[in-house]
């Protein structure tokens, strides 16, 4: 039959690209079906511009940058990691230079570098793209849960014995990543955890927002926490890079990194309708250190002293927080107001009713359930020869190269495998 292959691959993106290699590689008859024009949209946009392809860090460390379900990768990565990932490219003429925290990118520093490689691979092994080919639904067997193929929007049958889902989340919808595989999924059994935006920008109330007070100004290297508040104040996470205030609430790094915690809090606790977070300006130092920095300062104007660690404006709103004049004296506080000050500095309180929608987010957080899917080959444990791969599992993490570790891995995986079930049959 024309129209059947051994695997078939619905998404042109970065998973979806590396399963289709795999599978081609182990000798299968390969599809790949993409509603766009053009493929890998979104993996052009990653790093910049630039790709930042993988992070060379230790196993450990990658889990524990991989908040959404990161553990679900322990098999997989066992058969398929960073040092894998690296080795594609580089034995395929891309060489690739380690830059801050392990992120690791083209020397190009350009993703079109990269694609370009996957799909001149694909090329060589003889691998079908359909572009502008949406798939509508999933065919199964009458006897039992398996896939025999898909139909797409247009009418048209393929038929496969195994096929792999990688069509994305819901971040960067420009990019046609806009949730479609999870209605795949769910119409063969499959659940879906709720999506909710992560690596998003904060949304909040607080005074310094509303009155513009602090918009624009950027703090460097502070330790930004999220507290649950239904928990006796337990810090719930905390991450230690630059942020920065705008007209609708903060941003940057450290907050970005925290946000998907916030949106699944404030989802267990909808009652609170906002989330508390706190930010450690000087996070190197002590109270002690500062109250001594300060005391062989004395004489000096408070503002005077807290612009060493921070910018006047920054300085300016923790002196209004703690009603000190801007021309008063560190000498001339009482123990309180120095109490308070310190306090202030070590834990400025901000609070945030959610994040940025998910279209504005970098990554999904929730998807097709992980307790669904084998996690050593990616298949499907209610429908034989489905596998998943991607943003569409319920797996998420931070930006600096994990997001599109998780990517190559999964489809890494769910091709071989997919690849394996149908030569077998």
């Amino acid at each position: 039959m024309t129209n059947h292959y051994d695997v078939i691959v619905v998404g042109a993106g970065t998973s979806g690209l590396m399963a289709a290699i795999q599978a081609a590689q182990q000798g299968a008859k390969v599809l790949i079906l993409e509603k766009n024009k053009v493929p890998g949209r979104k993996l052009l946009l990653s790093g910049g511009g630039r790709c930042n392809v993988t992070n060379r860090t230790q196993r450990e460390e990658l889990i524990r940058h991989i908040p959404g379900n990161g553990k679900f990768l322990y098999s997989a990565l066992n058969q398929f990691d960073q040092e894998d990932i690296i080795a594609f490219f580089e034995t395929r003429g891309v060489p690739l230079k380690e830059e801050d925290h392990g992120r690791m990118f083209p020397v190009s520093d350009r993703s079109r570098t990269i694609l370009d490689t996957l799909l001149a691979e694909l090329d060589q092994l003889g691998v079908t793209i359909y572009y502008q080919n949406t798939v509508q639904s999933l065919k199964l067997s009458a006897d039992r849960p398996k896939i025999v193929g898909v139909e797409t929007q247009d009418g048209q049958f393929f038929a496969c014995t195994s096929l792999v889902l990688a069509m994305g989340g819901r971040a960067y919808p420009k990019t046609g990543s806009t949730g479609d595989g999870y209605a795949l999924a769910r119409s063969v059994g499959h659940s879906i955890r709720p999506l909710y935006p992560t690596e998003a920008s904060l949304i909040s109330t607080d005074r310094e927002v509303t009155s513009n007070e602090l918009k624009g100004i950027s703090i460097r290297n502070v330790r930004v926490s999220l507290w649950d508040d239904a928990a006796e104040s337990k810090e719930i996470i905390h991450h230690q890079m630059d942020m920065i205030f705008t007209h609708f609430g903060y941003s940057g790094p450290a907050i970005l990194r925290c946000s998907g915690h916030v949106n699944l809090w404030l989802a267990d606790h909808p009652e609170a309708q906002v989330a508390r977070l706190s930010i450690d300006l000087v996070p190197e130092q002590s109270i002690e250190d500062l109250c001594q920095h300060a005391e062989d300062q004395r004489d000096k104007h408070v503002l005077t002293l807290l612009k060493n660690w921070m910018p006047e404006r920054m300085a300016q709103a923790i002196l209004h927080r703690c009603q000190i004049l801007p021309d008063q004296a560190y000498k001339q506080l009482e123990h309180q107001a120095v109490n308070d000050l310190w306090q202030t500095v070590k834990h400025y309180s901000i609070s945030a009713t959610g994040s940025q929608p998910i279209e504005k987010g970098f990554v999904t957080g929730g998807g097709i359930s992980v307790k669904e899917v084998e996690p050593k080959s990616m298949a499907s444990k209610l429908v034989d020869g489905l596998y998943f791969c991607g943003e569409l599992l319920d797996i998420n993490g931070y930006t600096g190269g994990y997001n599109i570790t998780a990517a190559f891995v999964t489809g890494s995986i769910a091709g071989q495998y997919a690849t394996w079930a149908a030569l077998s049959q």
